[in-house]
């Protein structure tokens, strides 16, 4: 750069922020940077979205074929190809490689400024690299972007043992026979999939509640339990890690085992022998060491926006945060939705416009967010469950069928699953629906739009499905509601 004062900085170079600065500066001759101590393209692109699937992809494949005449007969029976997947998996990742990311930035007119950021006050930033410190100015807007990193339990000898995160378990190198995995999430239930998938033979998963992904609808959840169990997977609902004990603990690299065999205590005094521990209890924003307190705010805590994204607890005006640091859904889908919300918002504020159209503000029901968990079998949901509308006081009804319309069983024989669909009883709007089965996240979006749209049972009968596809489904959720 020329100079150091630039229009729009952004701190997190991840998926929100790239959108972020592009929408700021689009269509006109705004300046933008991009500050990002790692890889540029941030968490998803290599350490969680795109390493995952990758790795969960291959599994679903083999699955698909190995229910499917004609094509069953030939697969072979000892699983996939571990090697192949780990190299796809890399590919997706670019092997941490992020030029390709630098490029389309540098192509966009923004910036990138390698180091750690920390905000120094009012539309200052300032970037430790290497021993050399450097500070922007913004003119316009500083966007916080930062994302969440992994926590892990305080608990005793747990953090001493070095225990794979997130980060290990995406980018494995080597694969441990034996696993302990604490956690019941997301996170841990998509690892414990392709973790016994690529060869873990002995998979222990540690549960303080008393299922599986405590936030969707408890039928699917049940449903991953029962696959998982199906596999050898030793599921410990009701169960706490006591103690951890591992000799030789050491960092030996992501994704490779960190020392020797683990000894992990549980709650109910018994005791687990594994060659690695994986822990996925969840994730806090990336805050602490951001220098939010030179702006009034509190490191570690999400930083709170109002719905211009801009920073409520700030003056001025200038500081926005968008991503898992506000504290919202910690998605990617979500967080780029704020950062083209953001973007706008300082592009509109930079040229003097008002600020009254939808796109300036952050619409999104917070109670319409989709969300796909690529288990087996594959969950996607959006808005409601029963429960979680009941709790909300909506007096509502599910309808619910089994996944057997003509397009699941022309896609795969023996298809198994769910589709539900909860509706307000006197208005009949559409307030959530989870879909379980085979390749059912493609029947998300049109779910998203029914949910956002608050579209009723009695428009919904006019949307024509099209024959054979899964979406029959949705004329068969459609008729138990007749009357």
């Amino acid at each position: 750069m020329a100079a150091d004062t630039v229009d729009v900085i952004v701190l997190g170079g991840g998926p929100a922020g790239e959108n972020a600065a592009a929408s700021a500066i689009a269509g006109s001759d705004r300046t933008a940077v991009l500050v990002e101590a790692d890889l540029l393209g941030g968490e998803c692109s290599y350490w969680a979205c795109m390493p995952s699937k990758a790795l969960l992809t291959p599994p679903r494949v083999l699955d698909t074929a190995r229910h499917m005449p004609g094509v069953a007969g030939r697969i072979d029976a000892h699983g996939v190809d571990v090697a192949a997947v780990l190299a796809r998996r890399d590919r997706f990742t670019a092997h941490h490689d992020d030029t390709g990311q630098v490029s389309w930035a540098r192509d966009a007119g923004i910036d990138v400024v390698r180091g750690h950021a920390r905000l120094g006050g009012d539309r200052t930033v300032t970037v430790d690299d290497a021993g050399t410190s450097r500070t922007l100015r913004a003119r316009h807007a500083v966007v916080v972007a930062t994302g969440s990193v992994p926590t892990v339990p305080d608990l005793p000898g747990l953090r001493a043992a070095r225990p794979w995160t997130s980060r290990d378990a995406t980018n494995l190198r080597q694969i441990p026979r034996r696993v302990v995995l604490v956690g019941g999430g997301v996170v841990a239930c998509e690892a414990a999939t392709w973790l016994r998938h690529l060869g873990v033979e002995q998979l222990t998963v540690v549960v303080r509640g008393p299922r599986l992904l405590p936030h969707v609808d408890a039928v699917a959840a049940a449903a991953v339990a029962d696959t998982l169990r199906g596999h050898a997977v030793d599921i410990r609902f009701g169960t706490q890690v006591q103690s951890v004990t591992r000799p030789g603990a050491a960092h030996t690299g992501i994704g490779l085992v960190h020392g020797g065999p683990v000894t992990v205590t549980l709650d109910d005094g018994t005791t687990v022998t594994a060659d690695e521990i994986v822990v996925a209890t969840g994730r806090r924003p990336a805050t602490t060491d951001l220098g939010v307190d030179t702006v009034g705010l509190t490191p570690g805590d999400p930083i709170t926006v109002d719905e211009h994204l801009t920073a409520t607890d700030v003056t001025g005006g200038w500081l926005y945060a968008i991503g898992d640091v506000t504290g919202r859904a910690a998605l990617t889908h979500m967080g780029k939705y704020q950062a083209r919300v953001c973007g706008d918002v300082i592009a509109a504020r930079a040229d003097g416009r008002r600020l009254d159209a939808p796109r300036y503000r952050t619409v999104a029901d917070p109670n319409a967010i989709p969300q796909v968990i690529f288990t087996d079998p594959e969950i996607a949901a959006v808005g409601h469950t029963t429960a979680t509308a009941r709790e909300a006081g909506l007096d509502v009804e599910p309808l619910t069928v089994d996944l057997d319309v003509a397009g699941a069983a022309l896609a795969r024989d023996d298809t198994s699953g769910h589709a539900t669909l909860v509706v307000e009883r006197g208005t009949g709007i559409v307030v959530g629906a989870t879909f379980t089965g085979p390749d059912v996240a493609e029947l998300l979006h049109a779910a998203t739009i029914a949910v956002t749209a608050r579209l009723t049972v009695d428009t919904l009968w006019h949307a024509v499905p099209a024959y054979p596809t899964i979406s029959e489904v949705w004329l068969r959720l459609l008729e138990t509601r007749r009357p």
